[in-house]
């Protein structure tokens, strides 16, 4: 190997030897820290003795399948829900910190009963941690409605309040500290606007990308 692969190789090395040293970090960071929640209105904001300690900013899809309505069809959220990529920044460098996906709630708290075949999940990518959540008393608000929802046409904004967690395999327990989460600063995501109007349309799905900010926050207590 030649002067200049060597180098090469050490700096790539370095690299990804402190981008997991970041990564790792960012979990002792992320039980550690404040984060300003935008100003939201009354519905979507958590009560009062939360407090936010992490931002995902997200990057996924929303599902859909055309299903009868009336004498025609429309499109409706598929029972995947939306599944996306959680990340942050770090010196500079996106890392991915949580995947948001459906599974079977296995470690309920008793907050929803029953529970749904799935539930809305977020899994640490730092810890393997989760937390399950659903939107509860219909706290969403239309996209374009207020500054912290701005994009007219987007998937809603919403308050999701935690309804089960379970620490990772090794004892990571990140998102077991969650209360509620805040889906804000929708884009895209919402139905398509055609492709879904008759029964011959029936059965079709689709998958729609769209990007938005979540917030976990956790009791203080």
């Amino acid at each position: 190997m030649n002067q200049t692969n060597r180098i090469a190789l050490r700096r790539r090395v370095f690299a990804a030897a402190l981008a997991l040293g970041c990564a790792l970090g960012t979990a002792n960071y992320a039980a550690a820290q404040t984060i300003a929640s935008p100003t939201t209105p009354t519905l979507i904001t958590p009560p009062a003795g939360n407090t936010a300690f992490l931002v995902g900013h997200a990057q996924g899809t929303q599902g859909y399948v055309c299903l009868p309505k009336g004498t025609g069809a429309s499109w409706t959220v598929n029972g995947a829900r939306p599944e996306a990529t959680l990340f942050t920044s770090i010196i500079g460098q996106d890392f991915q910190i949580i995947t948001h996906f459906l599974s079977p709630d296995t470690n309920s708290n008793g907050v929803l009963d029953p529970l749904p075949f799935g539930s809305a999940t977020w899994q640490s990518s730092l810890d393997s941690s989760k937390v399950w959540a659903a939107v509860l008393n219909g706290n969403t608000i239309p996209a374009g409605s207020d500054p912290s929802c701005p994009n007219s046409g987007a998937i809603a904004c919403l308050l999701l309040q935690s309804i089960g967690s379970l620490k990772g395999p090794t004892g990571g327990k990140v998102m077991t500290n969650v209360s509620f989460i805040q889906r804000l600063n929708t884009k895209g995501g919402s139905a398509p606007e055609d492709g879904c109007a008759t029964s011959d349309d029936v059965g079709k799905q689709t998958l729609v990308p769209y990007t938005a900010d979540y917030y976990f926050f956790r009791g203080n207590n």
